[in-house]
């Protein structure tokens, strides 16, 4: 019998042929012949009935209409956030249509294209009015690769991880690109059951060796927005800066301080404390957080905030950095430079010599920073070691570190989870080659900070809740059952323990973190830990902060690379009656939707920045195929093992092909691989020897082979063995080993 093309494949097909959809062309198009046309017809016949496909004759409907239910293309989102559609090809001589979709709140941007039901509709900006039915893929598939020339064209070599088939390019679509060239492709049609599907080359983008490619790579791989369109640079350009105080409330005169890494590439926060006077607070202070105001450039509707929406967060890469704001924002009027007059929104807190808020205050005001420092010259001073830049403010940072002190103690009776986890800093050169790999230093500058914004970003959520505020929470729920399961199997792999039948708390977990804390396991057991939690994600409703042990907690510390951080200053805004620059009822009536295209957005930038780290240390590593490399091993499975390298902190793996010529029985449960033949058990956490085989800097992937395990040689079986075939016994089917990529 032919195969049967899925429903996804009839309807892409469908999408890219809208001409010859019927029966007999669809089922022409993928080969399908005899008895299996009635199951093709029974499959189209389902699409039917579900709208998702418009029943159809040989004869052709007229070019100039619109079908009751067609495949649109948003091509404009206007001042009010209307969305404004296009068909996806219009054949017709009338002009063609322009349809207003009448939105649920889906989050639809420029070029996206959703499947539709049209209505006729007389009026002066519209044609039609739609009802979307589903969205499908934003826009045709795009791809990132290596072109190879041939004579008929070429091929596209695919460099993400997730795509391993290579795409046939026409000779008239390779506009250009040369053999080993890096280029970005879009589809163009399916293919036939035994062709490649084809592709048009739509960027050349050079030579995919160059160190700056590396990061560009993630950004076409991962669709994020690296280029703002012009009416969006022509508002931030526009903008002026704030001259006048106005309704604000001054703050010119404290001193509100910047501590940032020394490469920040923004400065949206400021911190002040004092030692409070009130007699009631014996030992009390009283912290002030400053935090740009954003909202007074980034007005609702506006082309920067439909952007910004967009885009979500910023993503930082080593090398670049692909802001949510235009530079003339983020880099100069949203930023608290030092000695500028600067609008902010802040909030005075009052805690207790316990470290507990006892009171807040919200003002909208002006600011003036005396000082833009740095992590590591703010803990030198702490410490006693005060330059000329530090001493006029030794007593400003003196009062910090005592509200910091405060602040410990309520986290430590707190406790939340304690994971303290080592961050790589990736260093390069001008050029943007790989000069070091090194773990960043943990301060208790860093700590400072982290503990103040956690303050004002609880004050925010309380204040909104409050005064009842439509609001984005930072929402991190409970782990899941199973995988607090497989965390404690961990554990007890380990030698250590995590009780089961309790309720799930942070002191558990801190407990379990504790007991590996000063033993060679701590980093396997902290990243396993991890592993246990859930992703946190933005939500109109509250749900709690687990990882924090905290009942209400809101992002508010960050507008200028955090879309959340904006519709809390906001919703401030709104409560405090600052102004018309707060909450649009367009912002309230769609606050599901922009929860979830920001909570989207924030995982598609932090997989593009693992995935560019992972490319970095693969060419970091790359001149290094041959060494031999301490590691542990970090994960385990059926096809081999993954091994966390000492030096550099890379993930690489060890094929179960490439442990020697026995079969390796794998425990999920235990995550052990043991040979039938040996017992050699391959287990979490153990120490490895290992040897780099293969870098590969365009996909990032690591390849190594196992020398040692727990400083003994590994064990091999003889290729003589009874049970020889790698991946199971003779009469088993053999285990497909995956793509030769890293973790």
């Amino acid at each position: 019998m032919s195969q049967l093309p899925t429903r996804a494949e009839i309807l892409q097909w469908i999408e890219d042929n809208p001409a010859k959809a019927t029966k007999r062309d669809i089922a022409r198009a993928f080969g399908v012949k005899g008895a299996a046309r009635i199951d093709l017809k029974a499959m189209i016949r389902e699409l039917q009935d579900d709208g998702l496909m418009e029943s159809r004759k040989r004869t052709r409907r007229d070019p100039d209409t619109l079908p009751p239910v067609a495949v649109l293309k948003v091509v404009e989102v206007d001042r009010d956030g209307d969305l404004f559609l296009a068909p996806h090809e219009w054949r017709g001589e009338a002009p063609e249509p322009r349809i207003l979709l009448q939105s649920d709140g889906e989050p639809l941007g420029v070029g996206d294209r959703a499947l539709v039901r049209t209505t006729e509709a007389e009026a002066d900006d519209h044609t039609h009015t739609g009802r979307l039915i589903r969205r499908l893929q934003a826009g045709p598939k795009r791809l990132l690769g290596i072109f190879r020339a041939s004579s008929d064209g070429g091929r596209l070599v695919p460099v993400g991880k997730k795509e391993s088939r290579e795409w046939r390019i026409p000779a008239g679509a390779t506009h250009g690109a040369r053999d080993g060239e890096l280029v970005e492709a879009e589809q163009r049609g399916a293919a036939g059951r035994m062709g490649l599907p084809k592709a048009e080359v739509v960027e050349r983008l050079g030579d995919p060796g160059a160190a700056r490619s590396v990061s560009l790579i993630a950004i076409h791989e991962h669709g994020l927005r690296d280029a703002f369109p012009d009416e969006v640079i022509e508002q931030a350009e526009a903008a002026e800066p704030v001259t006048e105080l106005g309704d604000r409330e001054d703050l010119r005169d404290l001193p509100l301080i910047t501590i940032d890494p020394a490469d920040a590439r923004d400065h949206d926060d400021a911190v002040y404390a004092h030692p409070d006077d009130d007699p009631k607070n014996e030992g009390g202070h009283v912290v002030w957080v400053a935090i740009a105001d954003v909202a007074h450039y980034v007005t609702p509707g506006s082309p920067l905030d439909r952007e910004a929406r967009e885009r979500g967060n910023s993503t930082y890469f080593p090398d670049r950095v692909v802001p949510m704001l235009p530079d003339a924002l983020s880099g100069d009027l949203c930023s608290l430079h030092e000695g500028v007059e600067r609008p902010c929104i802040a909030v005075r807190m009052v805690i207790g010599a316990d470290g507990e808020k006892r009171s807040h205050r919200f003002v909208r005001g002006l600011m003036k920073s005396p000082a833009a420092l740095v992590y590591e010259e703010v803990q030198a001073a702490q410490d006693g070691d005060v330059t000329d830049r530090t001493a006029p403010f030794r007593q400003v940072i003196a009062d910090l570190y005592a509200a910091y002190a405060a602040l410990r103690a309520a986290r430590e009776r707190r406790e939340p989870l304690d994971l303290d986890l080592p961050e790589r800093r990736i260093e390069l050169d001008e050029d943007g080659t790989v000069t070091s790999v090194a773990f960043k230093d943990r301060l208790d500058a860093h700590r400072l900070i982290e503990d103040c914004m956690i303050l004002a970003n609880v004050a925010a959520a309380e204040a909104l809740h409050a005064a009842r505020t439509p609001l984005l929470y930072r929402v991190h729920e409970e782990p899941d059952p199973d995988r607090l399961d497989a965390l404690r199997e961990t554990a007890e792999a380990s030698g250590f323990s995590l009780p089961k039948g309790q309720v799930t708390r942070t002191s558990s977990l801190n407990r379990l973190l504790r007991q590996a804390r000063e033993t060679d396991l701590s980093d396997l057991v902290s990243l396993a830990t991890l592993r246990s939690m859930q992703q946190a994600y933005y939500a109109p409703g509250n749900l709690g902060h687990f990882g924090l042990a905290l009942r209400s907690y809101a992002h508010f510390t960050s507008p200028i690379r955090r879309y959340a951080d904006l519709v809390v200053h906001r919703a401030l805004i709104t409560a405090h009656g600052w102004g018309d620059d707060g909450l649009s009822a367009w912002d309230v009536e769609h606050l599901d939707a922009t929860a979830k295209a920001i909570s989207e957005a924030e995982r598609r930038s932090m997989v593009a920045e693992r995935d560019t780290n992972d490319r970095y240390l693969a060419a970091f590593l790359a001149d290094r195929v041959g060494t031999d490399l301490e590691g542990r091993i970090s994960g385990v499975q059926a096809f081999g093992a993954f091994v966390k390298l000492d030096e550099t902190g890379a993930d690489g793996l060890v094929p179960v092909r490439s442990m020697g010529a026995e079969y390796f029985r794998y425990d999920r449960e235990a995550e052990t691989l043991t040979g039938a033949d040996t017992g050699q058990t391959i287990g979490l956490g153990q120490r490895v020897l290992v040897r780099l085989v293969e870098a590969e800097p365009l996909t990032g992937g690591l390849i190594l082979e196992l020398l040692e395990v727990q400083g003994e040689p590994l064990h091999r079986a003889k290729a003589s063995s009874s049970k020889s075939l790698r991946g199971g016994p003779r009469k088993g089917k053999r285990r497909k080993a995956p793509p030769r990529r890293g973790r």
